[in-house]
């Protein structure tokens, strides 16, 4: 990526999961030690009215963000911040898409940062995250 083209309005590359992994969520709940059985218990998924699918993790779905900046910036550590709100459930055999767009530009050189419009997308086109994001993005 030229960081020269970066400027307000610019879309930062889309990072797609499909589908989202049932034993993905199991095995995330279990590092997790999340005793929440909405990620690996049918059963209670439909005791509590969310469907007939496992929940994914909402910071697991928030992580596909940090992989679509990673991807894009080249490093991890060119996200200093994240501020996200979580507006719905995303299930195992979901398509989601993380996408972003630079809404402004903030300083130069080395020290240039970028302010940007972050969500993901259900495959239904339902918005399940919605945020922002500094990221630092230096000129070339």
């Amino acid at each position: 990526m030229s960081t020269n083209e970066i400027a307000p309005g610019y879309t930062i590359p889309s990072f797609i999961v499909d589908p989202v992994d049932r034993e993905h969520i199991r095995q995330v709940a279990l590092i997790l030690d999340d005793p929440n059985p909405i990620h690996f218990d049918l059963d209670a998924v439909a005791s509590a009215g969310m469907g007939d699918r496992e929940i994914n993790q909402g910071g697991s779905t928030m992580a596909y963000i940090i992989d679509m900046i990673t991807s894009w910036a080249g490093t991890r550590s060119a996200l200093e911040r994240i501020k996200c709100r979580f507006r719905d459930n995303v299930r195992a055999g979901d398509a989601v898409t993380a996408g972003g767009t630079v809404l402004e530009v903030m300083g130069s050189g080395d020290s240039r940062r970028v302010l940007c419009d972050v969500w993901v997308d259900r495959g239904d086109g339902t918005r399940v995250i919605d945020g922002t994001a500094i990221v630092a993005v230096p000129e070339d």
